[in-house]
């Protein structure tokens, strides 16, 4: 067999699809199955500027592959979309280039079908572990987490839009992961992504800073580490691994030494979960949290209806991540229990409150917290009518029926319930079909552009409706000013709260300083008004 041939055979015998890049971008030879795989026959490549193969969003992850290759190096194999037509479904292909020095300078590509790929733009923390977890248990091939860390990206990038920077970041890590998998920032200039463990890691950051000086970035720097993805084969265990590693380096950077494999890093996670466990737990049993008091007021009249209880730990900012821990080590019942005792011990020292305490999904489904509650509900018989329940949307209620048995229990015992964060989470219209309330708290990503009209506000009056037609008041969240208080109460909504009532506080509102805020409000809005007209 002649040798042009035999090399021609060894290249089909690899891939479906052969095709070469030429010095001007356009595609100067194709050969193979060119239907199968890009859906158009290969005549009708030839000439043509290669970003008319692949998809738009995946242009600076190949231009970034081609320009990093020097003579004599290959690249990939990335999974790069394919140009479609309007409304035909997505498709996907499976792309290695060589860059041949005897060959002035084109680029060699052979192409593949593929399955589909994670997202093209930066991933999300969750879904970045959740992903490389799963392609972990199917690659037979040795693979590392590597992070990036940029300096000087700041300066050379002055006077260049964010998007562009982004953009071209994006496609320089895409270029170097494995299949082209999308990275996920850790911090500031910092970026983890899968690699192929078969390289260095200065041959990564090498390839990487030379796409941005070809790019116009220059005096960039980048800096990279790795660790080897061995030694745990668990799914869950490999993601509570990853999971340490990229903590460990959005806290510290790349100053300490990362793991020496999952193994490694796994039990690492493992003493700090306990860590953590223990300072929680301890936190919970002796009660080194307070209490926050955020006001809810009567949209018919202005007047205070009632406070919603939050807790606070120490001088920390939100309240979630460590309630979101709680949660995880399956600690959130006694802290949900040790916050319904302090709120009882409230109401017992103030006649006039009226308080509502949140409750997870995960302590509603134990009937030790509902049936705690119960408990200490028949024994203050003064708190009836004057505490109510927010079912929080933080962890998903898988068993509805069994949830509305114990809420129909608690509003037995006087209490009213409400849902919370309605139309966001896992909060959804089954809960709504499924569950007897009595309130339901609609999320404030739906009432801070509800005055401007548009899709919003058509949510929120269909929502109001329906729950009147159920006979569930609604309370709207995050109502911030006095036109979204006025377009809440022009939707039917019956309760607001927000940083125009107040924001949360060590001690409850006074109905005077609610009333108060009322009179400003009326005639602020009073004033626009006029001079509206």
């Amino acid at each position: 067999m002649p040798t042009p041939h035999r090399f021609l055979a060894f290249g089909f015998a690899a891939a479906d699809l052969l095709i070469e890049v030429g010095r001007d971008g356009r595609v100067s030879f194709a050969l193979g199955a060119g239907e199968a795989v890009l859906g158009r026959s290969d005549a009708s490549m030839r000439d043509q500027p290669w970003q008319s193969l692949f998809a738009p969003e995946d242009h600076a992850m190949v231009e970034a592959l081609f320009g990093g290759l020097s003579d004599g190096a290959r690249a990939g194999p990335v999974v790069v979309g394919v140009a479609v037509t309007a409304g035909r479904p997505p498709r996907f292909a499976s792309l290695t280039a060589i860059r041949l020095v005897q060959n002035k300078g084109a680029i060699s590509c052979a192409l593949s079908r593929a399955g589909e790929r994670s997202t093209s733009g930066l991933q999300g923390r969750e879904a970045f572990e959740a992903r490389a977890a799963e392609l972990l248990v199917g690659s037979s091939e040795a693979l590392e987490l590597a992070f990036v860390e940029f300096s000087g990206l700041s300066r050379a990038a002055s006077g260049v839009e964010p998007g562009q920077i982004d953009n071209l970041i994006n496609g320089a890590l895409r270029a170097q992961a494995y299949r082209g998998e999308a990275p996920t920032a850790v911090g500031p200039d910092r970026y983890a992504l899968l690699h192929a463990g078969d390289e260095p890691t200065e041959a990564l950051t090498g390839r990487i800073e030379q796409v941005l000086s070809n790019a116009g970035l220059t005096g960039v720097k980048a800096e990279a580490a790795a660790m080897p993805l061995t030694g745990v084969a668990r799914p869950k265990q490999m993601a509570q691994a990853l999971r340490h590693a990229l903590n460990q380096v959005l806290e510290n950077g790349l100053s300490r030494p990362l793991p020496g494999d999952l193994a490694q890093a796994l039990d690492r996670a493992m003493q700090t979960t306990l860590s953590k466990a223990g300072q929680l737990g301890a936190a919970i049993r002796h009660r080194r949290f307070s209490l926050a008091y955020q006001p809810v007021v009567a949209l018919g009249d202005g007047t205070l209806h009632h406070h919603e209880v939050l807790v606070r730990f120490g001088s920390d900012g939100s309240p979630f991540p460590t309630i979101r821990m709680a949660e995880e080590m399956d600690l959130i019942e006694p802290l949900d229990m040790a916050v319904l005792e302090e709120t009882l011990f409230a109401l017992q020292k103030d006649p006039k409150l009226m308080l509502a305490v949140n409750v997870s999904g995960r302590s509603l489904m134990s009937d030790d917290y509902v049936e705690g509650a119960l408990s200490l509900l028949k024994a203050r018989p003064w708190a009836r009518g004057r505490l109510m329940f927010e079912l929080t949307e933080s962890a998903a209620v898988e068993d509805l029926a069994a949830a509305d048995r114990r809420i129909q229990s608690l509003r037995q015992a006087g209490c009213e319930v409400c849902l919370d964060d309605f139309g966001a989470g896992a909060a959804s219209l089954a809960y709504l079909q499924q569950l007897t309330l009595d309130l339901l708290k609609i999320d404030g990503r739906y009432i801070r552009d509800l005055q401007h009209g548009g899709r919003e506000a058509t949510f929120v009056k269909h929502l109001v409706n329906m729950c009147g037609e159920l006979n569930v008041r609604t309370l709207a969240e995050m109502v911030e000013t006095p036109e979204a208080e006025d377009a809440v109460r022009r939707a039917g909504v019956h309760y607001a709260q927000g940083w125009l009532y107040g924001r949360a506080r060590e001690t409850p509102a006074d109905e005077d300083s609610i009333t108060a805020r009322g009179r400003t409000r009326s005639g602020a809005l009073a004033i626009r008004s006029a001079l509206d007209r």
